[in-house]
């Protein structure tokens, strides 16, 4: 994910202030230099780093810091309260009208930005939320866009307004808002075109659809991977379209982050969502405090409880629990556990969120052999149903023939069957220890085991 090159370093920074007793003026002086090169490096506004740097180190050297209890704490507490401020203090919802109105709201950004899957990624956030969207097909100059609409649209299950490439997209946005005034639509989300930079053009047809339908909210998105630029490419948005909140995309990729840390500041306008993947399920609201703590290594668990809730069959884990203390999981459970911690974004994007990983997040995904995970499954997937089900039925002959529906080596089915029957036997024990702890006060993992994956 983004910040994790600036979380390395702001950690190492406040493992120095923390090793000190006391702090004197110059420490913070210096704490604060090597935070100011790790935002600059991070591709944040230098403008931002300036005003955030300063803001620090006058709350920071006062007489009550320097001479408090824990002084190291407190200075990271101050910078964690700035981050959040700088990013815009409190969340921001999408602002929308009563269910019994319509909600037009127009998607702006450049071309590549991946405007058309945010808004049918939008679309599907606001259809779970309990209202009627309808996407408009406005991009009529980028080929293939108006189905890449439709096919997004069907994925989510929201209906989408289309008519052709022959008509101006503002005759489309009206034709999509009379459909939705019809058809009792509560959202009309217009997909706008983009342009692979900004030009005159593509501002007044913005402008004009503006000033021919209501739109309510013009949601600007960009991407995160552009650093410096998107922050531009906002403030140019801003001053000659007017937006009202922005959707920063790619943010799970290795990007610097600094558009994250410099959008708000720069144009005033919050950052609503996060784009956290590519599935259309991946866009998250954009909460500052979470996303600080994300920044200094402190985890985001409210987030993770989130994604767990949401992507987590919940009778599918009552169901493995069950089997677990029984000593009855099987293939077909390691399959699920597998999906739902892809539906959570992956090992990774969950060690993210717990606190205190830092280093120790590289080191385990470095442990963690991504095409090893596919390999079994494929191994899985080359089993009969009885085979699944049935981990004993497992003979030579019949993972001679798993290893060549898997297109691996004969060992490495052996390796794998090798080690779910050990975990199997280990978990027939478990319930014997768990007897043993609760006699000494139900210390340990208690009734609400789980399966590491």
């Amino acid at each position: 994910m983004a910040f994790e090159n600036l979380t390395d370093k702001l950690q190492n920074v406040f493992k120095k202030l923390r090793g000190k007793g006391r702090l004197t003026e110059a420490d913070v002086k210096e704490a604060l230099r090597e935070v100011k090169i790790a935002l600059l490096e991070a591709d944040v506004n230098f403008r931002v780093v300036k005003s955030f740097t300063k803001s620090v180190q006058e709350k920071a050297v006062g007489e009550d810091v320097l001479n408090g209890l824990n002084p190291g704490q407190t200075v990271i507490k101050i910078v964690h309260d700035e981050l959040v401020g700088m990013m815009g203090s409190e969340t921001t919802e999408l602002a929308l009208k009563p269910s019994s109105e319509i909600t037009v709201i127009m998607m702006i950004g450049l071309q590549g930005a991946g405007k058309t899957t945010t808004a049918a990624k939008l679309a599907a956030k606001l259809k779970a939320k309990g209202r009627k969207p309808l996407l408009a097909a406005c991009d009529v100059y980028r080929p293939a866009a108006i189905r890449q609409l439709e096919v997004n649209g069907a994925k989510v299950g929201v209906d989408v307004f289309s008519m052709g490439d022959r008509k101006s997209p503002v005759d489309i946005a009206k034709a999509a808002l009379t459909k939705a005034e019809k058809e009792n639509y509560n959202v009309v989300l217009l997909d706008t075109a983009g342009r692979l930079q900004i030009d005159d053009a593509m501002m007044n047809e913005l402008i004009e659809i503006r000033e021919s339908v209501p739109v309510d909210q013009s949601i600007l998105v960009v991407d995160a991977m552009t650093g410096q630029e998107a922050v531009n490419v906002a403030s140019t948005f801003n001053d000659r379209v007017g937006i009202d909140g922005v959707v920063l995309t790619k943010l799970d990729s290795d990007t610097r982050g600094g558009a994250a840390l410099s959008i708000r500041s720069v144009t005033g306008k919050p950052i609503l969502y996060v784009g956290m993947g590519e599935k259309l399920s991946d866009l998250e609201q954009f909460y500052p405090d979470r996303m600080a703590d994300r920044i200094l290594g402190m985890g985001d668990v409210m987030s993770l409880i989130e994604k767990a809730q949401a992507n987590i069959d919940e009778d599918k884990a009552k169901e493995l629990e069950r089997k677990v203390k029984k000593a009855q999981f099987d293939f077909n459970d390691y399959l699920d556990s597998m999906e739902q911690m892809r539906n959570m974004g992956g090992i990774s994007s969950v060690l993210g969120m717990l606190p205190g990983m830092g280093a120790k997040k590289k080191d385990i995904e470095g442990m963690i052999d991504e095409k090893d995970l596919a390999r079994k499954e494929a191994m899985i997937h080359s089993m009969t149903p009885e085979e699944r089900m049935n981990p004993d039925l497992l003979n030579t002959s019949r993972k001679a023939r798993i290893a060549r529906g898997a297109g691996v080596d004969l060992v490495e089915v052996n390796r794998f069957v090798k080690q779910f029957n050990q975990t199997r036997k280990m978990m027939k024990q478990m319930p014997g220890m768990m007897k043993g702890k609760g006699r000494r006060g139900r210390m340990g993992m208690g009734g609400g085991f789980r399966l590491p994956f």
